[in-house]
């Protein structure tokens, strides 16, 4: 089994990287296979709604100039998925939430790519706005059919300069329980999906508030 982690941050080794990496270490000592990827220094063009990964059903976006394909098919050849962003303005950082807009949409036009994956979502701020930055990320985990961890409280570690996060007890702590929360999910339905298969994917209604 293996876990993806999106590190939203534009620097590799701070609060975020850290606070993924302590979850990585739960899922490493339960056996499960980790993996970095780090988005915030990339350039992601945001979604542009041609509506062409719908149309051609090919399982990528339209953008091909950067490395969001590659992603996609990363996260759908994985088990498990970890998001994690820093808090920019009490929200998710710009290159991050244009990754998640075009990722996941491409997914749920194409079948639901990642439907019954574990996923999870971690954010690092100075201050405030983790919450509404957890919820965010949630949103793509949530709509995308997912199954979703949690753990004992919310899913935010705060620190400014790389490493400080390392200071928050409490903080640690989360990260520590989610990364158990998501090994035991992820082995629960790795033994069990022979035994209860996933429910079959439903055509999704739309309806629209203006006709």
């Amino acid at each position: 089994m293996k876990v993806v982690g999106f590190n939203g941050s534009p620097n590799k080794k701070g609060n975020t990287a850290c606070a993924l990496n302590m979850v990585f270490n739960e899922l490493e000592n339960a056996g499960i296979e980790t993996e970095m990827i780090h988005v915030g220094k990339e350039k992601i063009q945001g979604c542009i709604a041609c509506y062409g990964c719908a149309k051609k059903q090919n399982e990528a976006c339209s953008i091909k100039d950067d490395p969001v394909n590659e992603w996609i098919q990363k996260m759908k050849e994985t088990d498990g998925i970890l998001l994690g962003s820093p808090v920019h303005y009490s929200g998710v950082a710009g290159t991050m939430k244009s990754f998640l807009d075009r990722a996941f949409f491409v997914a749920s036009s194409n079948g639901g790519l990642f439907r019954q994956k574990v996923g999870a979502s971690i954010a690092a701020v100075r201050r405030s706005g983790g919450v509404p930055t957890v919820d965010t990320l949630n949103h793509y985990i949530n709509y995308s059919e997912m199954i979703m961890p949690s753990s004992n409280y919310w899913n935010v570690a705060h620190g400014l300069k790389p490493g400080e996060m390392e200071q928050d007890g409490e903080g640690k702590q989360i990260m520590a329980v989610l990364g158990k929360n998501m090994a035991w999910i992820m082995k629960l339905i790795e033994h069990g999906k022979d035994q209860f298969p996933a429910p079959e994917p439903v055509a999704k209604i739309l309806t629209n508030f203006i006709r």
